[in-house]
């Protein structure tokens, strides 16, 4: 009993370390000098918001159809699909870093009515991007230590964030997609 106390107290230690270093690194990338970024093969960098755009549009599928899963007690395909989904989330973020760290931002060139949309989904995006890490870690630990009851509560929560945070990932996308170089 002690053993899974001190086990538990490190994963949760973990998740919470996780939670404050990875938005506090990315918004540390958002501001970096020029002189600070990578110097990466242009046709690498180049294709990464499109890559992104897969990642977040792939997590989301798999999202829904991990929802489908548990709706028809499917707990093996259910955990399977989630598992991937969550892989899909962590890659897309080391890309994420990647691009941050050898791209120069683009800006939004959009006019009228698109502007203030674009802007709205781009902060709603990221605001609710911060969350999902912890909640989504947190989720995954309380389903494999078979606590089903703290993981359900934590998934009413996690479940439309994640979702919402996977589908403006790939509207910013769009948005972007007539400025990328």
């Amino acid at each position: 009993m002690k053993k899974a106390l001190s086990n538990e107290k490190k994963v949760l230690t973990t998740i919470a370390i996780l939670s404050i270093v990875v938005p506090v690194a990315v918004a540390i990338l958002m501001i970096l000098p020029e002189s600070a970024r990578l110097n990466i093969d242009s046709s690498v960098v180049e294709s990464l918001p499109f890559f992104h755009a897969v990642l977040n549009g792939s997590t989301f599928l798999l999202l829904v159809i991990g929802g489908f899963f548990i709706k028809k007690k499917m707990i093996f395909q259910h955990r399977m699909v989630m598992g991937s989904a969550f892989i899909l989330s962590a890659v897309f973020l080391i890309s994420y870093v990647i691009a941050k760290l050898s791209n120069d931002p683009v800006p939004y060139g959009g006019e009228g009515f698109m502007r203030p949309l674009y802007y709205f989904i781009l902060i709603s995006h990221i605001i609710l991007s911060v969350p999902v890490l912890p909640l989504a870690m947190l989720s995954i630990y309380r389903a494999y230590v078979n606590e089903i009851d703290k993981h359900k509560k934590l998934v009413k929560f996690t479940y439309p964030i994640w979702l919402y945070v996977a589908a403006t990932g790939v509207l910013v996308y769009l948005f972007m997609a007539p400025y990328y170089a």
